[in-house]
Parts: C-alpha cells; structure tokens; sequence
C-alpha cells in the first residue's frame, strides 16, 4: 500500500513539474518582460495556441522625451506557442522587431500595435487615426510563419486610397478615392489589378524591424 501512494505522489508531482516547465513565463529570455498575451488556434488542431509580446528591460534605452520625460524606449518582440498535450512549445521567435510604444510620434501619435488570431491566421494591425491602417497577416506553414497578406487604408474619416496585396496569388489590388467632393462614406473607388515579384515568401523570424518593410516596392 505505501509502495502504490508512493508511485501516485510521484507520478502527481510529475506532472506538475511537467506543467511548470511549460507555463508560458518559462519561454520569456532573461532580459525582458511579458508586456501582452493573446490567444487563439494558429495551427487548426482546436488548441488555443498562445503569442507572447515580450520587451526589452534595458536601462540604457530609457531616453528624456521633448517633453522632459524619462520614457522606455526598449523594443518589444513576439513567441509563439503551440498548445500542445503536455503544455505550450516554442515554434518561432523574433526579439526585437517592434518599435517601443513610447516612440515620437510628431506632430501625431505614434501607430498603435495590436495583434489578433483571424481564422487561424496571425494578424499584426498599426492603427494611425487619421491616417488610416496597415497590417500584416501570416500563416502557419512549412514550419513556419509566413507572410502571406498585407492591407493598408490611407485617410481617416475620408478613405483616400486602399491597397491590398496576397503574397500567395502574388496580385495586388489598388483602389484611389476618385470623389474629389468625398466627406466620409462617399467615397468612389476607381480599381487597379496588378501582378507583384516575389520569389519566396517573408518568414516572421527573419523581420528585423517592421517600421522598415518596404511594401510600396509590390
């Protein structure tokens, strides 16, 4: 009988340790801190898939603001982790490849970062008020997460021009605001198909930084 509780407090205490190797504060690199978390399936296998943005705690990027202040000018970067049956796996990493959300934005605020799980795919939106959007959408495959879609809207309550790109059907769709008169959800859009070069798609882990992607180039 001592011998039988002995293997179950073993095999109790066994799994803890397993889930405490796989909680997701495990996977954050010494030298930053979990500034989000977000949720949902990347790989459709019905698990809810976990992306980490992680920063940067670097004493030495904390700069004075024109407005005086000391702020936290240290970089943010993103994990992602399958949920898997014995807890969460590593799949892709990159460190440093958002800009701080103190940076200057001007005469304006700087984009806003957000990130969300859209039908399975990982999608990382800027929002610039009235200056429009931009975001980026990747897909899980061939063991990584790939570049597939990027959308951009120009203008805030009159939308100037739109643009969208499928990096998969390699086709770019243009849309110019033609109602000089335009004051808002009267916009007339005159559409353009073009064709794009590309001859591999863009992995998540190789961006260095986003603020350099040059997508006009499509």
């Amino acid at each position: 009988m001592k011998k039988l509780n002995l293997i179950l407090l073993l095999l109790t205490f066994g799994s803890f340790s397993i889930e405490a190797q796989n909680a997701i504060e495990d996977f954050i690199p010494e030298g930053y801190v979990l500034y989000d978390t977000v949720f949902g399936d990347l790989n459709k296998d019905n698990k809810e898939d976990c992306i980490l943005i992680i920063k940067g705690t670097n004493k030495d990027n904390f700069e004075t603001n024109r407005f005086d202040e000391i702020v936290d000018r240290n970089r943010k970067g993103i994990i992602i982790l399958f949920k898997t049956a014995n807890g969460y796996q590593k799949v892709t990493e990159n460190l440093e490849c958002f800009s701080s959300e103190n940076e200057d934005g001007g005469v304006y605020y700087a984009p806003e970062l957000s990130f969300e799980v859209i039908r399975g795919n990982l999608v990382i939106h800027y929002a610039h008020g009235r200056y429009g959007w931009w975001k980026y959408t990747f897909r899980f495959q061939d063991s990584q997460f790939k570049l597939i879609g990027y959308d951009e809207t120009n203008g805030g309550v009159v939308i100037r021009s739109e643009t969208s790109i499928n990096f998969l059907t390699k086709k770019k769709l243009t849309r110019e605001n033609i109602n000089e008169e335009s004051e808002g959800n009267d916009e007339v859009f005159k559409e353009t198909w073009s064709k794009i070069v590309i001859n591999k798609l863009l992995n998540l882990s190789e961006i260095k930084d986003f603020d350099s992607l040059e997508m006009y180039k499509y």
